[in-house]
């Protein structure tokens, strides 16, 4: 933890609890004794319970991003430094990472914490911001590189994020991981070799009525 800020490595002392017990309901006081703090540091650098977990979800989103990236350099590398690596080899690691058992808690809080944003719990609103954008252009960017036009790669990168994330709530509400394999190996198959090759840009149009008049 050398170089981080005193919150950073708070942070991260949490996130370490939550890995090996679990992110049950425990109060704000529970959690700073476990990790070797106090409730007043805790209130001091998050502002509440719900200020920490929506910092630890960011984080472990974050660092999970980070992860999808090194994932794609290292297949670039062993490519020989080329672009020209399989995109259903890329979906496949980071598949098998995304389901470690070490992850649940966290994706049950990133789902729970989502679900009150979406509610417009204004507390969660720089989760809800995260949601979506920075997933959608690392992907994007990532197929760019291998030579996938950009509204090719972007329309596919929110649909791989939207399998991927209803996938994984399947697996944490179900526990039927054979089943949500055999799905989400179906899905990969489609990104064998140049698949893109064969895909034609989306023309988006806004759609003819808004929300509200929908719900009229």
């Amino acid at each position: 933890m050398s170089g981080q800020s005193a919150k950073g490595q708070l942070l991260e002392s949490v996130i370490g609890y939550f890995t090996e017990h679990g992110v049950s309901d425990q109060s704000l006081r529970h959690i700073a004794a476990a990790v070797g703090s106090s409730h007043r540091m805790l209130i001091y650098h998050f502002g509440s319970r719900d200020g920490l977990l929506v910092e630890v979800a960011k984080a472990v989103e974050i660092r999970t991003l980070s992860q999808f990236e090194e994932l794609a350099a290292d297949l670039t590398d062993s490519a020989g430094g080329t672009t020209e690596f399989d995109t259903a080899t890329l979906a496949r690691r980071m598949w098998q990472l995304l389901t470690n058992p070490e992850l649940a808690p966290f994706e049950r809080l990133f789902f729970a914490l989502t679900g009150s944003a979406l509610q417009g719990d204004e507390r969660m609103a720089p989760l809800r911001d995260l949601n979506v954008a920075l997933w959608v252009e690392a992907n994007t960017a990532t197929a760019m590189q291998q030579g996938v036009p950009e509204e090719v790669a972007r329309a596919h990168a929110r649909l791989g994020l939207a399998v991927t994330r209803g996938l994984l709530m399947d697996l944490l509400a179900t526990g039927d991981r054979a089943g949500v394999d055999a799905a989400m190996e179906a899905f990969i198959r489609h990104y064998e070799g140049r698949w893109w090759e064969s895909q034609t840009a989306v023309a988006v149009t806004a759609p003819a009525t808004g929300p509200s008049d929908r719900a009229s």
